[in-house]
């Protein structure tokens, strides 16, 4: 799939993946990066995924991990008002189940908006425990600056985020883990909660931004341990 090589290519120029990378992907889905970063690891390069989605967890499995035994898939029920609500357990209280200092690099695209602030500060603590010193996390977030929040007031081409919270704004009151967009604040105190350091920043083109001055729709932080 061409979306998953494009995010191999953003995690090698973002993030310096290097084939004997171990690698965590926060929200595997159904294998986009998984399948894209077979023919790209090496033996000595591992891919760890968990989803709070089983269906495609058991892709996964099923179809990749036999041919590729250094990728693994967990499945890990958690609830979200947009993907689950068969259970009470919540993102904010999940350890990764993953031992300290495991990897070099964790992914996490369109995860974090969905998330609410509490259960994003809790993952990037959970980050910064699984990487390795110096290690890597490349997310994707909807990221509103002051500049950004003038944008969506006069422009109805971009994505539209009117109720403002504290911390964040959301694209709909009503199912609050549908859209979110964190102030560009509050996202730099909780990576500096997390004892993280934001080292690059690349807006998106849902902001309006021309396509060429942008790695993605969504703007691509990259966490450093």
């Amino acid at each position: 799939m061409k979306s998953g090589h494009d995010l191999v290519n953003l995690c090698i120029q973002h993030a310096q993946l290097k084939p004997n990378h171990q690698v965590l992907d926060v929200g595997c889905g159904i294998g986009r990066l998984a399948v894209a970063l077979t023919p790209y690891l090496n033996a000595q390069g591992a891919y760890y995924g968990f989803d709070v989605v089983q269906d495609g967890i058991n892709w996964c499995t099923k179809n990749i991990s036999p041919k590729h035994p250094n990728f693994h898939f967990k499945f890990t029920p958690l609830r979200n008002d947009l993907y689950n609500l068969s259970t009470e357990e919540r993102a904010e209280n999940f350890t990764f189940p993953y031992p300290n200092n495991q990897f070099d690099l964790v992914v996490l695209t369109s995860v974090f908006t969905h998330m609410q602030p509490p259960e994003v500060q809790h993952y990037l603590k959970e980050i910064k425990r699984v990487l390795k010193p110096g290690g890597k996390c490349l997310a994707t977030f909807f990221v509103i600056d002051e500049q950004t929040h003038q944008t969506i007031k006069t422009r109805t081409d971009v994505m539209q985020f009117n109720y403002e919270y504290e911390e964040y704004f959301l694209h709909d009151n009503k199912v609050k883990d549908a859209n979110i967009a964190f102030k560009q604040q509050a996202l730099q105190n909780m990576a500096q909660q997390a004892q993280l350091n934001i080292t690059t920043s690349n807006p998106g083109w849902w902001r309006g931004t021309p396509k060429t001055n942008s790695s993605n729709y969504q703007d691509v932080i990259i966490f450093t341990a």
